[in-house]
């Protein structure tokens, strides 16, 4: 290897590079992305159909079916669902997880678009969604008063985004909980039919006077005039003087069978900030851009918007996701800081302080380089990379330590300051390379994952490649240097304390032990391998889990109300919880949203449209501290466990990909009915089993409707088309949107014609409904027509094109989801299904299944490339297996490391495992290499040779070990219940592995190798 030795003779040069790649990292540091979480983009599409009036049996055959059976054709579909309720129908679409979002995007589109001409003509709406994270909202305000119009809400709304708009980094300003303004002509349809003017010709009188087509041009000489005609409507009076009939030289205007005035729509949405009426403003964050830059430069917007309000008035900030960042990468960056003070003490207490600080400079360099290639990747700086940063920081002095470690015993023996520092890393230059390629190639594997899981933790191991690669670079060219003028020759008479202890402990435990393994080589191979079966046994007893809370101080409540219930009903149960939230100490501030979901402020949460029967209550405590937390969310489930009518369910944050829920049961078969049955047996087996709560059953109860039944016979004969009842009766209840009015100012308002009442839910607004003939006359609608109760399915839904319903329940704390979904497994394998019909397990259960999966493929690509590299290193396919060793032991660790520490085996934890067969096998390439170094120069016997390499390579053995035991514990002890299991995988399997590798390792060697290893002088 000549790398140190043309690093050294021309270090100016190398110098020059280092700062360079040094300073890059730094301006990367300060100008990168900064977010909480990584910014994950789904592969899917959501067709959103909305049809007023349709039942969900409707939808689903006149919607649905087609636009299944059309999306259908395409390739790498992962999974189609569907769902109809009344006058909404919604179909998802997901792709495989290695699709382009956009080509993906566009073919749902084109097949949509191939099949719009055979949907139903009378759809109000139909819309395509592109799944995106990048809709979260960075900040949530409200615009809050107790008095103030809602039309001067949405004027001082609409300013307000207008000048947020303009700030740099925003990508969207959306209003919540406004309702829409509109003209609305209340029709006296009791007047009409005495003047015998059809419902029709009302609409299309208002449709002729407010058309505004051009008149063209005409030319007059050398000029050309604009022919302007009437126009368009300018003010309501005109909408009022709109004549509609002439009858007996007499003009019937508008006004003389209708009241033209501006209104509200019906309120479908009512949203509160601490119990007082709001709109909300919610700001979206473009990709690639750093939170903190935007609400610095928002924060003066802000203020100047805030004093101009008036007094009744005021602006209040309901989440701002930017001090929520901070506490994150704060939290991260203590870590950070408090792994490098502790990997510093473990350096300065075991080497010389002239070493240590050769080996702590390079924490920085590492660091910054590895930052300026993660930006260059286009990763920014969320809690996945700092996390990278914290797992590789006790990996990144590894191999300084082993450097300096051998440069200092080569000045022993009397070799010059430039001597020492180049044979010193040649020596061990290639064993370092390996081990570091061998780390790296562990992390490869979990960088090329190809799902939804995959991509959301993608930053942390590419951030641990990139500085291990720095370090690797800093350890071969910065250090050596640096220890050529900076290092003294050490002195046989001085030894710092832990290193006399550490010789002490060698030549009286260590080397003792080490003599008797490789006496009885056998019992004690036996013995370790008895411990690895019983340490695979406790793993029954470890558990499993996906993703962990997010341990973030804020939560959902949920209400559900019987489908078909009014919003204030909704209302006034949402008042009731609120009345409660104002009582506790530990709440912030909440908001309210009745009617509809809270605008999305969290990746994996996709808030609910609107539907009467829904409300979610927003709420932020002051601080979070676990069992205060987990106590006040306890005290709201007692509380309104057994509500009458209402479901009400509290939902924390959760991390990773987003899940359904932890428990999701999908029964699938043709008949609604059986359907309904057996999601009700179903229903009792997870309520039956302990730990379960919020259990959701969409069919556990039908709603009833109130059903025009149209008599066609009579329709027939007196001339009456059925569409015109069917638009008639929408126009009287719900509203006929016909045309726009523009005010003065620009602004657009629907022009809506409706049944002249104060209270449209009421039965005898049948009584005042009359249907024109096409002979002109007026029918009454209760001639033509009778109104009955009906009853119906609440919702239809399909899986993968088959009709199913899905039962969700979350699980409390205290029980394995795991273990409780396995339960009810159990149970429904016992029951007696009904042929054609069967389940399956989504959820939690479902989402780990598919991401550890993945991580069992990237652990088995990461042990063949690691072996592929061994075998190339050391010529042999003994030695990689010897050195393979650590790999059991290191699980031996991990498994005791979770039991002790209380934690399951989570996806997290599976990172860790990763790592460990990157990084274990480590000080067994460095013992295994020297061992051969020994055998091929020294002429020793394999015996000699590796006693002799237990004591040489003993002590930086243990200063790595510790190093990565220490750059992790901070994060391990308080970076949360997302590190914790990965920390406890590292450390234990670390702990155990390293001293086991110490016996282990040499007592493999004696086994498997002959007289004379095979050579490998590092070159």
């Amino acid at each position: 290897m000549r790398l140190p030795k043309l690093a050294i003779e021309n270090h100016q040069f190398t110098t020059i590079i280092l700062f360079m790649l040094l300073i890059a990292g730094l301006s990367s540091f300060m100008t990168m992305p900064r977010s909480e979480d990584p910014l994950i983009e789904p592969v899917g599409t959501s067709v959103i159909v909305v049809f007023p009036g349709a039942t969900p049996a409707d939808l689903e055959e006149l919607v649905i079916d087609p636009v299944e059976s059309s999306l259908n054709e395409l390739d790498d579909i992962k999974e189609i669902e569907s769902q109809a309720e009344d006058g909404l129908a919604i179909t998802t679409i997901e792709f495989l997880p290695h699709c382009d979002p956009d080509e993906k995007y566009s073919d749902v589109v084109q097949k949509v678009n191939s099949i719009r001409n055979d949907l139903p003509r009378d759809i109000l709406s139909l819309e395509l969604l592109k799944w995106s994270i990048l809709d979260v909202s960075i900040l949530q305000m409200a615009l809050v008063s107790d008095s103030a119009a809602y039309r001067e809400l949405e004027n001082c709304a609409d300013e307000l985004k207008e000048r947020l708009e303009k700030t740099s980094g925003i990508k969207d300003v959306k209003l919540w909980g406004i309702p829409t303004q509109q003209v609305r002509i209340s029709l006296d349809f009791a007047g009409l039919a005495r003047r015998r003017i059809a419902f029709n010709h009302i609409l299309q009188s208002i449709q002729d006077a407010n058309a505004n087509i051009p008149g063209g041009y005409i030319d007059i000489g050398s000029r050309r005039l604009n022919i302007k005609t009437s126009g368009s409507y300018q003010t309501l009076d005109d909408i009022r003087n709109t004549v509609i009939k002439s009858s007996n030289g007499k003009n019937i205007y508008l006004s003389d069978v209708a009241t033209v005035e501006y209104d509200l729509e019906d309120i479908n949405y009512q949203a509160r900030a601490d119990g007082r009426r709001a709109v909300f403003i919610n700001v979206q964050q473009k990709a690639q851009t750093n939170i903190f830059s935007i609400m610095k430069a928002l924060q003066p917007k802000l203020y100047d918007f805030k004093n101009s309000l008036p007094k009744s008035i005021d602006l209040e900030i309901v989440f701002d996701q930017s001090k929520s960042v901070s506490r994150r990468l704060n939290g991260f960056f203590i870590n950070l800081l408090q792994g490098i003070v502790l990997v510093g003490i473990v350096i300065f207490t075991a080497v010389n302080w002239r070493a240590s600080v050769i080996v702590m400079l390079a924490i920085p360099f590492s660091i910054f380089i590895a930052i300026g290639f993660v930006d260059l990747s286009r990763y920014g700086m969320q809690q996945m990379s700092i996390a990278g940063l914290v797992i590789a920081l006790g990996l990144l002095v590894d191999n300084a330590i082993v450097v300096t470690e051998n440069i200092s015993r080569f000045l022993k023996k009397g070799y010059s300051h430039l001597d020492a520092a180049i044979a010193g890393t040649v020596q061990i230059g290639w064993a370092i390379v390996s081990s570091t390629v061998t780390t790296v190639l562990a992390f490869i594997p979990i960088i090329l994952m190809r799902d939804m899981t995959g991509d959301f933790i993608r930053s942390m191991p590419v951030t641990v490649v990139f500085t291990l690669l720095a370090s690797l670079l800093i350890s071969l060219t910065f250090t050596p240097f640096m220890s050529s003028r900076f290092l003294k020759r050490p002195q046989k008479s001085k030894s710092r304390r832990v290193e006399a202890l550490l010789q002490s402990f060698i030549h009286n435990r260590y080397q003792p032990a080490l003599q008797k393994a490789l006496n009885r080589p056998k019992t004690v191979l036996a013995l370790v391998f008895f411990v690895f079966l019983c340490s695979l046994l406790l793993f029954n007893f470890v558990g499993f889990s996906y993703f962990p809370k997010a341990g973030k101080p804020m939560f959902f409540i949920n209400i559900d109300l019987p489908q078909g219930t009014g919003i204030d009903a909704t209302d006034r149960v949402v008042r009731e919880v609120e009345s409660y939230l104002d009582r506790q100490p530990l709440v912030k501030n909440y908001a309210s949203n009745v009617g509809h979901g809270n605008p999305r402020i969290y990746y994996n949460v996709v808030p609910e449209r609107t539907k009467s029967n829904h409300a979610q209550i927003f709420v932020q405590l002051k601080e979070y501290e676990d069992d205060s937390f987990t106590a006040l969310l306890q005290s709201i489930r007692e509380k309104y466990r057994s509500v009458p009518g209402a479901k009400i369910k509290i939902k924390e944050l959760e991390q990773g990909p987003p899940v359904e829920a932890p428990i999701a049961i999908k029964i699938l078969g043709n008949n609604l009915e059986i359907l309904r049955q057996t999601a009700y047996d179903i229903e009792a087996m997870i309520s039956g089993q302990a730990g379960t709560i919020n259990i959701t059953n969409p069919l556990r109860t039908s709603k009833s409707d109130l059903r025009v039944d149209i008599n066609r016979d009579k329709a027939r004969m007196y001339g009456v088309p059925l569409t015109e009842i069917d638009r008639t009766v929408r126009a009287a209840i719900a509203g006929l949107e016909v045309s726009e009015f523009r005010d003065t100012e620009g602004k657009e308002y629907p022009i809506v014609v409706r049944l002249a009442t104060d209270k449209p839910n009421r039965l005898h607004l049948f009584d005042d409904i009359y249907i024109t003939s096409l002979a002109g006359a007026m029918i009454p609608l209760k001639q033509l027509a009778s109104i009955d109760l009906s009853a119906s399915p609440l919702e239809i839904n399909h899986y993968n094109l088959e009709r199913a319903v899905t039962l969700t329940a979350d699980v409390e704390s205290g029980y394995s989801v795991d273990r409780t979904t396995r339960r009810i497994i159990e149970k429904m394998e016992d029951y007696q299904w009904r042929r054609g019909y069967h389940y399956f397990v989504g959820g939690e259960l479902e989402s780990r299944q598919e991401s550890f999966g993945g991580m069992f493929k990237a652990i088995l690509i990461a042990m063949i490339t690691i072996f592929g590299v061994l075998v190339l290193q050391f010529h042999s396919f003994r030695q990689p297996l010897i050195i393979f060793s650590a790999i059991p032991l290191a699980i031996i660790g991990s498994v005791l490391g979770l039991f002790f520490s209380g934690n399951t085996f989570s996806f997290s934890a599976f990172i860790g495992l990763i790592s460990l067969v990157g990084i274990v096998v480590n000080n067994s390439i460095i013992l295994v290499d020297y061992i051969n170094q020994l055998i091929s120069k020294e002429d020793l016997t394999v015996r000699q040779a590796i006693v002799e390499a237990g004591r040489i390579r003993f002590i930086p053995i243990i200063l790595t070990t510790a190093t990565t035991i220490m750059g992790l514990l901070p994060l391990t002890l308080i970076g949360g219940s997302m590190w914790a299991p990965m920390g406890w995988t590292i450390i234990g399997g670390l702990l155990v592995s390293t001293f086991l590798t110490l016996i282990i390792v040499p007592v493999l060697y004696k086994l498997l190798t002959r007289r004379h290893a095979p050579i490998h002088k590092g070159k």
